[in-house]
């Protein structure tokens, strides 16, 4: 929604927005572009130029749209997911991202794993074998192993730790 005002206010006429990627009519001035630039930074936002960059966003967001507790979609193949709805070679997504981003799909799959698992113990709702068994792990102490190779501690030292902050995916 943010988008669309900083566009009206602008004057910027556009065709349509989508997962963050604008469709504008015609060519925007350097002013303007500039203009768009502060005005997006100024509501949280990042006006990304570069192809590569938003392909890298777009995957991400999949991702993250992808890890959610008992979704059965966590069972297919994520390579196969992901090709499927960008439309582009898995080995042509995995270099993208892994140049942009330094880490590969499937690294950038477990950080968020984690992430979502830290939410479900914040919510002290389940436990550890039920949030497992939620996301899809074969096991409680395969989740415990994976947390402790991300965080550094145990789900329940994580626990018994809550007020410390999430990690922000925003920064991977």
């Amino acid at each position: 929604m943010r988008v669309r005002e900083e566009l009206k206010k602008l004057n910027i006429p556009y065709i349509s927005i989508d997962l963050g990627v604008i469709d504008i009519e015609g060519e925007l001035s350097k002013k303007k572009r500039n203009q768009l630039k502060i005005n997006l930074k100024n509501s949280g936002l990042e006006l990304l130029e570069n192809k590569r960059s938003v392909l890298v966003e777009k995957i991400k967001n999949h991702i993250i749209e992808l890890i959610q507790p008992n979704i059965k979609a966590q069972k297919e193949n994520y390579s196969i997911l992901i090709s499927e709805r960008l439309g582009y070679d898995y080995t042509y997504l995995s270099n993208v991202f892994s140049e942009e981003k330094g880490i590969t799909i499937q690294q950038f799959i477990i950080v968020i794993r984690v992430e979502k698992v830290k939410e479900l113990i914040m919510y002290n709702e389940l436990s550890l074998k039920q949030i497992a068994n939620q996301m899809q792990y074969s096991s409680a102490a395969h989740l415990s192993n994976q947390f402790k190779k991300i965080t550094g501690s145990t789900p329940s030292y994580f626990k018994g730790n809550i007020h410390k902050e999430r990690c922000n995916i925003e920064t991977i």
